[in-house]
């Protein structure tokens, strides 16, 4: 049988000093903290993405009472979560929006912030880097680096991301001229 081994009488226990106290419990708070950070600070982002290729057209209802239109070759980014957010890569989107949104609703258009005041414009991208908004109805505020301008019902501008050029009166029809309901035979 085997010998049952006795505890070594001259074994220490072991013993902890402050310092090593003090450095395990501050692992302890760092790994808690970043725990509490990782639970409710992460919230999972859902984006969709929308896009057309040459040639096609697409309309996407974002909400019941938005609806987006984007032109051949557009590219756009919608947040599922609250407050919505809508982010323009390329190409050219109509936006329909049927009642006021009460929470924050804006679009990202390069650094520039649009916030609708309206129902019915439309953004255009342009490959120079200047981009045209058009307004069908309501307003259209237009946040860039050098302040915010105000957009009315049938008026456009050109805009970047430092400043906003040629406001001009235009016709319903210049709104979109792309877009589906806009189109009109000749």
């Amino acid at each position: 049988m085997p010998e049952q081994q006795q505890p070594d009488s001259e074994s220490k226990p072991v013993k902890l000093t402050w310092r090593q106290m003090l450095f395990h419990f501050a692992l302890l708070c760092i790994c808690v903290v970043l725990g509490i950070f990782a639970w409710y600070l992460s919230r999972p982002q859902s984006i969709r993405f929308h896009e057309t290729k040459t040639h096609e057209y697409l309309t996407v209802s974002v909400t019941p009472e938005i609806e987006i239109s984007l032109d051949q070759s557009s590219l756009c980014a919608v947040t599922d979560y609250e407050p919505l957010r809508i982010e323009m890569f390329r190409g050219n989107v109509y936006f329909d929006i049927k009642k006021k949104q009460p929470e924050d609703f804006r679009i990202k258009v390069g650094e520039t912030l649009i916030e609708d005041l309206g129902t019915r414009f439309s953004v255009r991208m342009q490959k120079d880097g200047t981009h045209i908004i058009s307004v069908g109805q309501g307003q259209v505020k237009v946040h860039v680096a050098t302040g915010t301008h105000l957009i009315s019902a049938l008026e456009q501008a050109d805009f970047n991301d430092f400043n906003i050029s040629k406001h001009r009166m235009i016709s319903a029809r210049d709104v979109a001229p792309w877009h589906s309901d806009q189109k009109v035979p000749y």
